[in-house]
């Protein structure tokens, strides 16, 4: 099936409303539909989303997080990012403690979850079997995250869940500004703008399973990432 992103939408809920159509990776439509009708047991009488998850969050926001990909049990059936699944689990209280959330938990769509100055996406709309998009799925969302950072007039930084997250920003236009030669990844790194007008970027390893029940990822550490965020907003 054809599908052309287009350049510019008039507003967020304008490019939300055509991205949950989307269907251009044929690998991760197949996915997200076979998940949402088989379903997990323990979701079994709930309704799955098994679409494309759009951002979430404040359209004035001076702070972006970007991450990985929605989860197959947790935003393909919930419908809104990091939500219902571990990582949010761990990812909203941070918000809340920080002033970010209205509150600690995100359940559903309809739990009364709101952000405030900031502003929730990922790389990959469409959840990936293994949690793993191939390159070609990220370069064909690409265009849905440009044309949200042409949307998000007031943004001024960025918090980067994990390395595929920072990496993405590579060969975005709206990044040409940065050194990537001398930029890397590692948790806790802050990159000033390069020029005034780029976003700043401060890097945190994903708040996934993986990284906190092993200890990667402590909510101290996590909790830092908030602090230092908060206190670059100006």
């Amino acid at each position: 099936m054809s599908f052309e992103i287009k350049e510019h939408y008039p507003s967020l809920d304008a490019l939300h409303t055509e991205q949950i159509t989307c269907r251009l990776c044929p690998r991760l439509v197949t996915w997200r539909e076979e998940v949402a009708a088989t379903k997990r047991r323990a979701y079994r009488h709930q309704e799955y989303w098994g679409k494309p998850v759009p951002g979430f969050g404040d359209p004035r926001a001076r702070l972006l997080v970007l991450g990985l990909a929605p989860g197959a049990h947790g935003s393909n059936r919930t419908g809104r990012v990091f939500t219902g699944d571990g990582s949010g689990n761990f990812l909203f209280p941070a918000l809340f403690n920080a002033g970010f959330a209205n509150q600690p938990n995100a359940t559903h769509r309809g739990d009364g979850l709101e952000l405030t100055d900031l502003y929730i996406t990922a790389i990959v709309r469409c959840a990936p079997p293994a949690n793993k998009p191939l390159p070609e799925e990220i370069r064909n969302c690409r265009p849905w995250l440009q044309a949200e950072f042409k949307l998000l007039r007031d943004l001024q930084g960025i918090v980067l869940l994990g390395k595929l997250a920072f990496d993405s920003l590579r060969t975005l236009p709206a990044f040409a500004a940065y050194n990537w030669r001398e930029t890397r990844f590692g948790h806790g790194l802050f990159y000033p703008s390069p020029d005034g007008r780029t976003p700043w970027l401060l890097c945190s390893y994903h708040p996934s399973l993986q990284n906190t029940q092993t200890g990667k990822l402590s909510q101290d550490m996590f909790a830092d990432i908030w602090q230092r965020a908060k206190a670059e907003l100006h």
